[in-house]
């Protein structure tokens, strides 16, 4: 890759990018991010993503430093400034920089920074054998939906998982499932669908919501609701689904078998649907 990023209007080398200390960004995680992946060049439902942008800023009282239309050029320009047709577009904009005071600055410019890397999906052998997953309790704070850069909880638990060598950490809150470190999750039993409602505790995903569509536009029985713990740890399946690892079988919780211990058939039907879903969404950008 080029590395090629943008920063409070400029383009420049990513070595060269520089943040003031006092951002609040850095001092106190204040601010909110998306991450799109592109396919041939082609944002991935970039309407959505920006919808999502706006209900994080919403969500911290931050006002959108950019129109729709100017967020669709920036990201065209970055993606077209770096090498590689697949990408992933990560960008954030926090609420400034200011003196170091708890209570929102007036007047302040917010940061935008904007930057791409390779876009890496699952590997052939992780779609065809699932991965393993460790269970947690979800202690993080109770705004989940708001896509905010104060990560610090779900590296926590990301780390968790790598430490168990595991690709996820399946999150418990109250004997109920919410997310995982850095997904979504659905399970299926006895061939239904079941998907945690969206709320607060909840990010909105975006491959989420395709799920939901392509099971609903195939027949799939689906049930949206919430999904106790023991429930997950007695699914005839369970996935993760973003928008790096679209949709993902765990075949391994907690080093115990998760149905046959191979990805399941509904597993691999909503696997096909998703990728011929994304050839779809392609050809009509192209």
């Amino acid at each position: 890759m080029n590395d090629i990023v943008y920063l409070n209007g400029e383009f420049m080398p990513l070595e060269n990018a520089r943040v003031p200390v006092l951002d609040r960004g850095f001092i106190f995680g204040d601010g909110v991010y998306e991450v799109i992946p592109v396919y041939s060049r082609h944002p991935f439902r970039l309407a959505e993503h920006l919808k999502r942008l706006q209900n994080s800023l919403d969500g911290i009282r931050l006002s959108n430093p950019m129109s729709n239309s100017e967020w669709q050029a920036l990201i065209g320009e970055i993606i077209a400034r770096n090498d590689g047709e697949d990408q992933s577009v990560y960008f954030q904009v926090t609420r400034g920089v200011a003196k170091r005071d708890h209570a929102f600055p007036i007047g302040v410019k917010p940061t935008v920074f904007m930057m791409s890397t390779p876009l890496t999906t699952p590997a052939q052998e992780l779609v065809e054998g699932g991965v393993h997953a460790i269970t947690a309790t979800d202690f993080r704070w109770l705004k989940c939906d708001v896509k905010s850069i104060s990560l610090l909880g779900n590296c926590l638990l990301r780390q968790a998982a790598v430490e168990a060598d595991a690709t996820e950490a399946v999150l418990f809150r109250d004997g109920y499932l919410t997310e995982a470190s850095a997904s979504n999750v659905f399970i299926v039993r006895n061939g239904t669908l079941l998907a945690p409602p969206k709320n607060h505790l909840v990010l909105p995903g975006i491959t989420y919501d395709v799920v939901l569509e392509l099971a609903a536009a195939n027949g799939m029985p689906v049930e949206t609701r919430e999904i106790s713990e023991q429930e997950v740890k007695t699914a005839d399946e369970i996935w993760v689904t973003s928008s790096t690892k679209e949709v993902l079988a765990v075949t391994t919780l907690d080093e115990r078998t998760v149905g046959t211990g191979k990805p399941g058939a509904v597993f691999r039907k909503m696997h096909q649907l998703y990728q011929d879903y994304k050839r779809t969404v392609m050809r009509q950008a192209a």
